[in-house]
């Protein structure tokens, strides 16, 4: 359901109205942006068990440490870290300050996601897109892998999806998409072994650019290459600088490709058309 048209149709003009309409706005956002913070919870799961071959379903939440479980009244999104001090309640051990902001970027992106596509199931399945590369940056940069069971049914998925129109595209988009993304980064690392003898790219890279391609295209596939390759080059470069380490240090490219296809999802039309314009291609 698209509010902005729901309210227009209405078509009332009195102060109080727009003050009614200012009021289911802001509720809705409450409301999305607490649906948000709740997957985000769940994310900080899966990020923590899927690396390490556990039920993300049961048994329920552990302290790592101590190993009790986690009341519902201590495992609030935010709010509990909070109230904690940060620290588990039975044993004082740290909880680490990324809980609760992976919780915050699930909101924050459940409400990029409202506002950018409004109440449509477009939008949600956009959102489960980037709660799933939520998962994969976070896994990538903690363990330098790519989960299979997030990026082989994620390939499934967003392609059954695509072959009814959700999002907007067709079947062959998918295919094409799927093909560009994970063709295009097999032939780069079959040519750096060749070359090399050695393996410079993980099997998950090029699995999780074929995912990318079967929800955003083969436009949406160049385009995140673009962005990874750019912003992966740039934080490679200040790493060097930083560690004193060689060209040869080793760096996770999923969190990269994570970002250029978010980029896409919110941005990568208006780059686009804005490309064509300026440079007539």
């Amino acid at each position: 359901m698209n509010i902005n048209f729901f309210f227009s149709a209405l078509k009332f003009k009195n102060k109080k109205f727009k003050k009614i309409k200012t009021m289911v706005y802001s509720f809705i956002e409450i409301i999305i942006f607490i649906f948000g913070l709740c997957i985000g919870s769940f994310i900080n799961v899966c990020i923590y068990r899927l690396p390490i071959s556990k039920s993300i379903v049961h048994p329920g939440s552990l302290c790592p440490n101590c190993k009790k479980p986690i009341r519902f009244y201590d495992n609030i999104p935010v709010l509990s870290y909070f109230l904690l001090r940060g620290r588990c309640r039975h044993c004082s051990t740290p909880i680490s300050c990324r809980y609760p902001l992976i919780e915050l970027i699930s909101g924050f992106f459940a409400l990029f996601i409202l506002s950018r596509f409004g109440l449509i199931i477009e939008g949600l399945i956009y959102y489960v897109f980037i709660a799933s590369l939520i998962i994969i940056t976070f896994v990538d940069i903690d363990h330098k892998i790519i989960p299979d069971v997030i990026t082989i049914p994620g390939m499934l998925v967003f392609f059954v999806l695509a072959s009814f129109g959700i999002p907007a595209m067709t079947y062959k988009d998918s295919i094409i998409g799927l093909l560009a993304g994970g063709g295009s980064l097999l032939a780069v690392a079959w040519t750096y072994h060749l070359i090399t003898q050695k393996n410079g790219m993980g099997g998950g890279d090029i699995k999780l650019l074929a995912m990318i391609g079967t929800i955003v295209g083969w436009q949406g596939v160049i385009f995140t290459i673009f962005v990874a390759s750019a912003a992966g080059t740039l934080v490679g470069i200040l790493m060097m600088f930083r560690t004193q380490q060689s060209i040869k240090l080793a760096i996770p490219f999923g969190p990269f490709l994570s970002i250029g296809a978010v980029g896409y999802i919110f941005f990568g039309s208006k780059i686009i058309f804005w490309y064509f314009d300026i440079f007539g291609a």
